[in-house]
């Protein structure tokens, strides 16, 4: 599967009413005031449980934010080494997302590097959770982040309107300038600049944590 091209690249991101250029642009994004954008705050107002965003509906939320982000549309993929194979050379951290449940029902997003490793059996004490975790139900993934398996990705936060899950970024995935993960899809690639993360999950209501989860100090 190496050197297959990746079939299409959306811009999200406009200024001035143009489309924004690359990422590799000098143009700094600009928040828009409020959070018109914001589907979880009109979700939280009525009270009611939609259906979660789509990729589409994801990409129009950054865009409204004013975050700019490339997208490359690709095969499925299910592994890190299918990923590799495909996505040739976009730059920046490429991730892969540990979603987990603690003996008290509470769940964590754990977003890291690709190549990560995380020890599972220690790892409840670096996150805070309550006794020794284990991965989340495909029901809970759906539930809570609005994805299945093979496709979960930080960008889910945005269908956790409850707040239930808590968000945790590896500290050696944030040294990267540019953040890699799929747009609630697992046949496309989304590129975002780490500022620009950092603003989206704020916008959904968030809080997020920055952690050594992969270094020698986790375990």
């Amino acid at each position: 599967m190496q050197g297959v091209l990746l079939a299409r690249v959306r811009y999200a991101g406009t200024l001035a009413g143009r489309r924004a250029p690359g990422l590799e642009g000098g143009l700094e994004p600009r928040p828009e005031p409020g959070l018109e954008a914001g589907v979880t705050r009109s979700q939280e107002d009525t009270g009611e449980r939609t259906a979660p965003l789509t990729s589409d509906e994801l990409l129009a939320f950054l865009e409204r934010l004013s975050i700019r982000t490339e997208t490359r549309e690709h095969p499925p993929v299910f592994t890190v080494a299918e990923s590799q194979a495909l996505r040739e050379d976009i730059p920046g951290g490429h991730t892969k997302n540990l979603f987990l449940k603690d003996k008290k029902g509470r769940y964590f997003l754990l977003t890291v590097g690709e190549t990560a490793e995380i020890d599972l059996k220690r790892i409840h004490s670096v996150i805070g959770a309550q006794g020794r975790v284990s991965f989340g139900k495909p029901e809970a993934l759906m539930e809570l982040l609005g994805v299945v398996p093979g496709a979960v990705t930080c960008f889910g936060i945005v269908n956790d309107t409850d707040r239930k899950v808590t968000l945790i970024f590896d500290e050696a995935l944030m040294a990267h300038e540019i953040i890699n993960g799929h747009p609630l899809r697992n046949d496309a690639t989304t590129s975002i600049r780490r500022a620009d993360l950092k603003r989206f999950v704020e916008a959904t209501g968030h809080a997020f944590t920055v952690l050594n989860l992969s270094g020698s100090e986790a375990t």
